[in-house]
């Protein structure tokens, strides 16, 4: 009885909490829908082969035997250049039956129609499934039923958008969790900070600490139940929208749709609100019962003891937890550092950390902000601010969370962005570069070098348990391959490549001049080739060269010209327009090639952070707006003192609105050091890597946020004071 009088009692203190969760729910209810699509994708029709019953495909995979624990296990790869269905197997298969090639417009890795270099990528075949098998063996795949759908030109290109989806849900979900469990214990710690006096009282009654703790531990079960139930509803309202925003930002395919039959979204979301509720409640329930009878009769002016040992202790673990990893992963794997999933998480902990520590933090800030203030209303808003350390810390926490969100994030993706395009711009010295043509007809004009390059793979065992595939291209002539490149050599010389021999960067397991590595080719052939040239590790993009003798499978599709001393870079342009001129072939300058081909954040990446902040946005609107409702509600005394004192209603107002941004700039402020902190952490691993170090700070992205949450304080804040 007490807690549903409490609950009424306190419904506006509640209602952020309330808020937080229901909209955590709604967004993980939302984004769990989208996980199962993904995860259980509807069946779709055979789309080259939808009359066939049997379809034989080329050998697509690379399959080895590696070590795993005690034993073996065989692991497989996708091959860059799949093999073709060879004219004799066809030969074999016609005499089981009527034979049907690929369907029309279908592309090989030739580019040819329907096939491959060699010959057709796969058939179709009207016979029994059995006879199939027994002619083919293991020359090809034998493929029925939904099967055949990999054959489909869309069948890759849907795989990879359903993981992209995949990712880009998952990680929302996370952060979405992280940051409600964030503002709600933040929303609770606040609301028992207020109810001192109240719990204090409760305590003189003869209420034991346990029935302070399970007071406060029954509202948020209440408030759990509640806006759980009304989140899940919610999610279900938004996930056709959000299904259909990821089909337009071309994150997912097409018929990506919400299914139908599942339930487990929405048990994972409810429970998850009910133990975020909890869990946000439960710091705050016990520090509620430590409270004693005493502080019933006295209210102190300046907080104390705001930073209990067990914060401290957690904060300070927080902190040298982040910067331990950080640290260790500089020292052992900074390429860890630029992937994505690590610079998307990375950062929580030191958020943490800084929220935790706040209100140790947050006097020596509000008098680092705070000193420009002029006047006497200038000095009353900077000494409440610091001496209110726990509303101070409140407001701040959700500000944090934002800017650091805002600037850690996407200034990690672009930083890394921005150093792949360096790399990608130093590796090139030509002054033109064709794309899907040949470099016959770029050779016949004259005061020209001109080299061509086909894309290809390599794949070899590392530490005898992992089958690694590594990117490459391979050359038609190391000579002017050379000279019209400027790869970061870190051990040996690119000339010396041969039909025997292949470039590697520092990722190789084996990366000394000299050894000997078994590798297998584009098209899964086995071969050894001797390392002449270690490239720098970089940020991932310098792969292996090899020579077109071991391409694999794979053509030319990229002509590198270099203008030579004496020739005339426009009339070389001329030249070149005209020799592909109906080719196919496409002549760009190095500059206009780069700019189109420049590494950047991918569309579902980009798509994925927008979601995030547009998360943290939504919940710091909460968090500040809840606060500061609060925060004022309870000033009633204080602000009638200033009254009295000679205070205009005016003044009044301007000291709150000051306090409330006083503590939207601390927010800001920890957030950019926790900021300048992940940078600086991208940055090294960088210079680790000998890439090039350039980092990207998105100021107008963090300068929206800072500006959007001073607003809504500023508003709220003046509101609050008015109905004082």
């Amino acid at each position: 009885m007490l807690t549903l009088s409490s609950l009424r009692t306190r419904w506006a203190a509640l209602l952020g909490a309330f808020v937080a969760v229901a909209l955590g729910v709604g967004v993980m209810t939302a984004m769990g829908l989208g996980l199962a699509a993904t995860l259980d994708p509807p069946a779709r029709a055979p789309e080259r082969f939808a009359s066939s019953p049997v379809v034989v495909a080329g050998i697509d995979t690379l399959t080895v035997e590696v070590r795993r624990g005690p034993g073996t296990a065989r692991v497989s790869q996708k091959l860059a250049h799949p093999h073709p269905v060879d004219e004799r197997l066809l030969a074999e298969l016609r005499k089981l039956g009527p034979v049907t090639p690929g369907a029309a417009g279908t592309t090989g890795a030739a580019g040819t129609t329907g096939g491959t270099s060699a010959g057709v990528d796969a058939v179709g075949v009207d016979a029994p499934v059995a006879d199939v098998r027994a002619v083919v063996g293991d020359r090809a795949r034998v493929l029925t039923g939904d099967a055949r759908r990999q054959v489909d030109p869309s069948y890759e290109r849907d795989a990879e958008a359903l993981v992209a989806a995949n990712a880009l849900l998952g990680t929302a979900a996370g952060v979405t969790a992280f940051v409600s469990v964030f503002v709600t214990a933040s929303t609770f710690a606040f609301v028992v900070a207020l109810r001192r006096r109240e719990f204090g009282l409760l305590r003189m009654a003869g209420a034991t600490p346990g029935q302070v703790r399970r007071l406060l531990l029954g509202e948020a079960v209440a408030v759990g139940v509640v806006a759980s139930g009304a989140g899940c509803g919610l999610g279900a309202w938004g996930a056709p929208s959000l299904v259909r925003e990821l089909v337009a930002g071309g994150v997912a395919p097409t018929w990506f749709a919400v299914p139908g039959a599942v339930v487990w979204p929405y048990h994972v979301a409810f429970w998850t609100g009910v133990s975020v509720a909890l869990a946000g409640a439960w710091v705050a329930a016990r520090r509620a019962g430590r409270i004693g009878p005493a502080e019933a009769l006295r209210e102190a002016s300046v907080d104390t003891g705001v930073l209990p040992r067990s914060r401290r202790v957690i904060g300070f673990a927080l902190l040298a937890g982040g910067l331990g990893l950080l640290a260790w992963k500089l020292g052992t794997e900074p390429a860890d550092l630029l992937k994505r999933k690590t610079y998307t998480t990375q950062p929580m902990l030191l958020i943490t950390a800084a929220a935790a520590l706040a209100p140790l933090l947050v006097r020596p800030v509000v008098r680092l902000v705070g000193a420009a203030l002029p006047g006497a209303t200038g000095l009353l808003v900077r000494e409440n601010a610091a001496t209110s350390v726990r509303r101070t810390a409140a407001v701040a926490a959700p500000v944090l969370v934002t800017v650091a969100l805002a600037g850690s994030l996407l200034g990690a993706a672009g930083t890394v962005a921005g150093a792949k395009s360096a790399e990608a711009e130093t590796r090139t010295r030509a002054d033109f570069v064709v794309t899907d043509g040949s470099e016959d007809r770029a050779e016949s004009i004259a005061g020209v070098t001109v080299a061509g390059s086909a894309s290809t793979a390599v794949y070899a065992v590392e530490e005898g348990s992992a089958l690694v595939r590594s990117d490459a291209r391979a050359v038609t002539d190391v000579a002017a391959f050379a000279s019209v490149t400027r790869l970061p050599v870190v051990a040996g010389d690119v000339r010396d490549l041969d039909d025997r021999s292949i470039v590697v960067n520092e990722e190789w397991e084996r990366h000394e001049v000299g050894q000997t590595v078994p590798v297998w080719l584009g098209d899964g052939r086995p071969v050894r080739l001797r390392i002449v040239a270690v490239l720098a590790r970089g940020t991932g993009d310098n792969g292996a060269y090899v020579t077109a003798a071991n391409a694999g499978g794979g053509v030319v599709d990229r002509v590198d010209v270099r203008v030579g001393p004496g020739a005339d870079r426009t009339a070389v342009g001329a030249a070149l327009e005209r020799a592909f001129e109906g080719t196919g072939g496409t002549v760009r300058s190095a500059e206009e090639w780069l700019a189109a081909n420049r590494p950047g954040t991918k569309a579902h990446t980009r798509l994925g952070f927008a979601v995030v902040l547009g998360i943290a946005l939504v919940y710091a609107g909460i968090s500040l707006a809840g606060t500061l409702l609060m925060a004022t509600s309870a000033r009633g005394t204080e602000l009638r003192s200033l009254r009295l004192a000679g205070a205009t209603r005016g003044q009044v107002r301007v000291v709150v609105l000051g306090e409330a941004l006083v503590a939207v700039a601390v927010g800001v402020v920890l957030g950019v050091a926790v900021t300048a902190v992940n940078l600086a952490g991208v940055a090294g691993a960088l210079g680790a890597l000998s890439a090039p170090v350039g980092v990207v700070v998105p100021w107008e992205v963090v300068a929206g946020c800072a500006g959007a949450c001073a607003a809504l304080a500023a508003v709220v804040a003046a509101g609050a004071a008015r109905a004082r």
